[in-house]
This record gives C-alpha cells, structure tokens and sequence, in this order.
C-alpha cells in the first residue's frame, strides 16, 4: 500500500524536533509500507499517485491555511484516504470544540469566546486569550481584562495547575502517557502511570470525537481540585515524543499503527 507521509521536517517547533521523529517512524513504516515524504505545500499535487496520506508533523496549518483548505477539498473530491480522517472534531475543525464541550458540562478548561459572557467563567486574576483558530500558542496573552472581538478569540481563566499530561491514542486504544512536572517546561516530559480515573477522563474524549481510525493526544492538566481538565484534543497531526519512550512502548505503537493502516486502507 503507497503511503504518502506528509511532514515539515524544518519546521522550528519549541522544545522538539519533528524532523527526528519522522525520521524514526518513518524508518519503521517503511518494512511495512512503500513510503514517501512530502512536505504540506507538496501534498495536494501528489494525491493522485497513492493510495494513503499520512499527515504527521505538518506544523500548525495556520501557517499555510489556503493551501490545507485546497489539500482537504481535493482530498474529499477524489476519495484519498487520509490519515488522520478529515472527520475529526477536535483541534483538526479549529477550537470551536472546547465552547461545544463547555457548553455541554464536559470536564475541559472553561472557554468562552465573548467578554459579555466573562461571568459564565470561574472568576480568574488572569484570563488567557487566544486566536480561535490558533495552535501552538501562538498569539496567545494573559490579562485581567479580556477585551477581544466577540467570536475571533478564545478566553479561558489561567488555571494554576500542578502540570499537563497527555494520553496518547491509536484509533481507541490507549498506547502511553507522558507528563510535565514542571508547569513551566511544557515539553520536558518523563513517562506517566495513568489511573483508571485518568483513563476514564481521557477516553471520554476519544469517543467523543467518534474516529475510527487515527493518531489522537488529549492534553489535559491537573487542576487545584485534584481533578483533570482537557486543555486540548489533538487530532490533526499530534507530535508523539517517541523519542522519550522505552523501545518495548515504541514497538507496541508502532506495531498498533501498522495495524490500524492495514485496516484503514482495507
């Protein structure tokens, strides 16, 4: 089966480093799959001369909007299968989850996205604001009055949190967990033991986004209550941080997302 992976090798991520990822998972798709690489901008022209599209570490799509739009479009026209499906209702359709998952009681940071309604959230000291349709952090503030057009940002209270942790999943089966302990160290992570509770809270994301195939992270912190709260679904093209995982955790992944390609191009 032709896959067609998709990546940013040069792309200047804080803290990691895609291009060594996709060199490793690129070196172990490959005894398994005819591979070849591409970057974002290269995708749509290729479409037509493979079967798949693995979308991995392509960068925020931010940074070449129109380009995405015109790769999704034609992907869909001619039935490419794309992995992950272009189904997903996370961060892959933009941050209008977390208002939805607000809205509907779900255990996620508070998000509104107009200050008329600042008094739906928690009372904050600090509020953090972010570009609705941004990633990375990028344009993200923190100010104690959120004075924003009404629908462009997001606007959440600035949770003191003891730190983030994300659940890693292939299509719906969990896979490992890494964490930050220190909050101010986003990427320094160290492997994490999951509880069933913190299982449970992840999963309820997973089936959430109904994909039946695919490569998901939730990222969620652990709030001065004790309990977790989603800060984001991840379901575009999530980086994995292979590279701080023992083999036996990096077999067993790889191994299930052969397994999942399989079944998806079946």
């Amino acid at each position: 089966m032709p896959i067609l992976y998709v990546t940013d090798l040069a792309y200047p991520a804080r803290g990691r480093r895609y291009c060594d990822e996709d060199i490793l998972l690129t070196s172990r798709l490959r005894e398994h799959f005819d591979l070849a690489l591409c970057h974002p901008l290269d995708a749509e022209a290729l479409l037509p001369a493979f079967d798949t599209v693995l979308v991995r570490n392509s960068g925020p799509v931010l940074h070449y909007q129109q380009a995405y739009d015109s790769f999704r479009a034609a992907a869909l026209a001619a039935g490419t299968r794309v992995y992950n499906p272009l189904t997903g209702r996370g961060d892959m359709a933009g941050k209008q989850y977390l208002l939805d998952l607000t809205a509907a009681g779900h255990p996620v940071i508070p998000t509104i996205d107009d200050p008329a309604d600042l008094s739906l959230l928690p009372p904050s000291p600090t509020y953090a604001v972010k570009p609705k349709q941004g990633a990375d952090s990028i344009g993200l503030t923190f100010t104690p009055h959120p004075d924003c057009a009404p629908g462009e940002f997001l606007i959440q209270p600035r949770i003191d949190f003891a730190y983030e942790v994300s659940f890693y999943f292939v299509d719906d089966a969990f896979q490992y967990a890494l964490h930050a302990p220190d909050p101010d160290r986003r990427w320094d992570l160290v492997p994490y033991a999951p509880t069933p509770a913190d299982l449970s809270f992840a999963r309820t994301f997973i089936t959430w986004n109904t994909l039946t195939h695919g490569i998901q992270r939730v990222d969620a912190c652990r709030a001065p209550s004790g309990d977790l709260l989603l800060v984001e679904l991840e379901d575009l093209n999530p980086y994995l941080s292979l590279d701080l995982l023992p083999t036996e955790v990096q077999d067993h992944f790889v191994t299930t997302l052969v397994h999942s390609l399989h079944s998806f191009g079946a």
